[in-house]
């Protein structure tokens, strides 16, 4: 009942936004299709202070609903897709290059994420993507319920004796980097056919004991809270929302498979409709060493610059679980783009194993 509530939602959202005209908004600024919650203006101070108008923002629920509404001819500057979805959002013919020339914080980049395959520029050496946020998907626990000891692997998922309490993502990325993890695997982008079918595998074991596939940090947190699950794959947002509330919860970085690491960015929408100074000058705020503490204090995520996150106090830091950047991008599997046809048959075999297939 409630995935037809969010359905009728999206649907209803979908079609307000295709109606709404691009040139009905004030003035040349900047349009961003995001994430709700990134419209907040201290992720831009510099912009704020060089222009009257703040960019204006339109909100997807997930990125398969942005990229068709994409599809359908909805018009923006700028989008914030995660990096895996990156090569399909260009090879539809959604993206236009980045100059990198004129982002100033291109080479501050950590090194790290710099690394990631085929993530900044394309083989060719165009830029598609500049990296933003990034943080982890990983094993979050009820400490009030399991020991640190029965949380040293990511297998505990499918473990029959928690039935019913456990919750994942409703999300094909996150789903199948566990699996990949749960398998050994440091690399999704090199799976072969039968790690495909061991990791879906998994993932049926999993389905055995879900209680919810969460779609938001609304659900998640209200799981936990109601006491209704011991553990989730989930992110670093959550566990800092439920620690505000005293909920007793913490991350497992140290599961002897590894964690999972997204990095999610911003990308130059084909046909942008805006002034194209003020979109890089939006870029520049973003990427900026300043914002990287609001980030990683407001939103338990890494921000992208690397002078901006040795800039932070170390106690923060440690507290959000960031103290070796460098050692913590090293023990995890990025969610790297994917190829095309391995990325479609995970969607199409997430969506049967949903249904109990």
């Amino acid at each position: 009942m409630q995935s037809d509530f969010r359905r009728l939602a999206f649907a209803a959202v979908f079609a307000a936004v295709l109606s709404a005209p691009v040139a009905a908004r004030a003035g040349d600024d900047p349009i961003v299709f995001d994430w709700s919650g990134y419209e907040d203006p201290a992720l831009n101070p510099a912009y704020n202070t060089k222009y009257d108008h703040a960019p204006e923002f339109a909100f997807f629920g997930d990125e398969d609903e942005a990229f068709e509404k994409l599809r359908a001819g909805f018009k923006a500057d700028l989008a914030h897709p995660c990096a895996q979805n990156v090569v399909k959002w260009r090879d539809a013919g959604l993206l236009q290059p980045l100059d990198a020339s004129r982002i100033t914080g291109w080479n501050d980049i950590l090194p790290g994420i710099k690394a990631m395959k085929d993530l900044m520029t394309a083989a060719d050496g165009t830029a598609w993507f500049l990296p933003f946020d990034w943080g982890n998907t990983a094993l979050i626990y009820r400490t009030d319920k399991l020991t640190p000891e029965e949380a040293q692997s990511v297998r505990i998922f499918a473990d029959p004796k928690f039935q019913g309490r456990v919750s994942i993502g409703d999300n094909v990325d996150d789903a199948y980097a566990l699996a990949a993890l749960a398998l050994g695997l440091r690399d999704w982008t090199q799976m072969t056919d039968e790690q495909f079918k061991e990791a879906s595998e998994f993932l049926r074991q999993v389905h055995k004991n879900v209680r919810l596939y969460w779609t938001d940090s609304t659900d998640i947190n209200q799981a936990f809270s109601n006491d209704e699950i011991d553990m989730a794959w989930g992110w670093n947002e959550t566990v800092a929302s439920l620690k505000k509330e005293g909920l007793a919860v913490d991350m497992m970085r140290d599961t002897k498979e590894g964690l999972s690491t997204w990095v999610c960015g911003y990308v130059l929408l084909k046909d942008a409709p805006g002034n194209i100074d003020k979109t890089y000058d939006l870029l520049n705020a973003r990427i900026s060493p300043e914002v990287a503490e609001f980030m990683v204090s407001e939103f338990s995520y890494g921000h992208a610059n690397a002078k901006g996150m040795a800039e932070i106090d170390p106690a923060v830091l440690e507290e959000k679980g960031y103290a070796d950047v460098d050692k913590f991008l090293d023990k995890t599997l990025f969610q790297s783009p994917l190829p095309n046809d391995l990325k479609l048959k995970m969607i199409a075999e997430f969506e049967k194993i949903k249904a109990g297939y």
